[in-house]
């Protein structure tokens, strides 16, 4: 209901006053700005809405960090723990689903800890436990890094424990290319992985249980706590990202055949 009594406050503007807002600056993510999403969307957004969208492409929690001291103006990032805080902190105005994928544990095509034969990611992880195998972590304070410390939480295992743990703190296209070059294993992103181009031997090994679910949300930041956010323009671009058209687009985009992104908004 807020987000709808804002929107409509913000129908109620003259059309001079929108037409002053025109670029805006969108926090985001490494795994959308990766996969190619963007490139995508943005001339159409710009064609519709008369918005040129400017993308900060960093880790979820840098992407925050870098809207909470209002630089910037639309935030979309996938940590839900962190998106929830930021609203209620009166950092941003509201929050809404806007599109999921999921996690990919990624590895040699010979998979010698033998992932690919565990029945779900616990299994799977567990398998990494007193071998002498390389698993690369992003290591950043990234939505992906967090994901994948909850998932070695629900095992209780330490990572630091593992014999070959090592973190890049990089975003998730030089992660996987370390993973690549050293033989090793790795949590993506499935859009990432899709779009990367440098697979060489390296797969899916893992995937498709629940807790890899990936949902990103879209959060316009608030006037209140940053006077000189383009908030019109922002609010523009994020109805039209929840429309039905805006949804449409964001479900035709694929990388080999392959739809990345899967749309949705309440």
């Amino acid at each position: 209901m807020y987000r709808l009594i804002i929107v409509a406050v913000f129908l109620m503007m003259s059309k001079s006053a929108i037409a002053d807002d025109q670029r805006i600056i969108l926090q985001s993510t490494t795994s959308a700005q990766n996969s190619g999403l963007y490139d995508y969307l943005i001339p159409f957004i710009a064609e519709d809405t008369g918005v040129v969208v400017h993308v900060v492409a960093v880790g979820t929690g840098q992407a925050v960090s870098n809207a909470r001291n209002c630089d910037g103006d639309l935030l979309v990032v996938h940590y839900l723990q962190d998106e929830e805080e930021f609203v209620k902190k009166g950092h941003g105005l509201y929050r809404e689903d806007l599109m999921y994928n999921d996690y990919v544990l990624i590895g040699p095509s010979d998979d010698p800890v033998g992932a690919s034969a565990a029945d779900n990611i616990d299994d799977a992880l567990i398998k990494f436990v007193d071998q002498d195998v390389t698993f690369i972590s992003r290591g950043d304070d990234s939505g992906t890094y967090k994901a994948e410390l909850r998932l070695w939480q629900r095992i209780n295992i330490n990572p630091q424990d593992l014999r070959q743990y090592r973190e890049t703190g990089n975003g998730m296209g030089s992660t996987l290319t370390i993973a690549v070059e050293l033989n090793g294993y790795t949590l993506s992103d499935r859009s990432t992985w899709l779009a990367y181009g440098n697979k060489k031997q390296h797969m899916i090994v893992f995937e498709g249980d629940p807790p890899l679910f990936n949902q990103y949300g879209i959060i316009p930041i608030s006037p209140d706590h940053c006077p000189d956010t383009e908030l019109s323009a922002a609010i523009r671009v994020t109805e039209w990202l929840l429309s039905e058209k805006g949804q449409d687009i964001i479900a035709s985009y694929q990388v080999a055949g392959q739809q990345l992104f899967f749309p949705n908004a309440r």
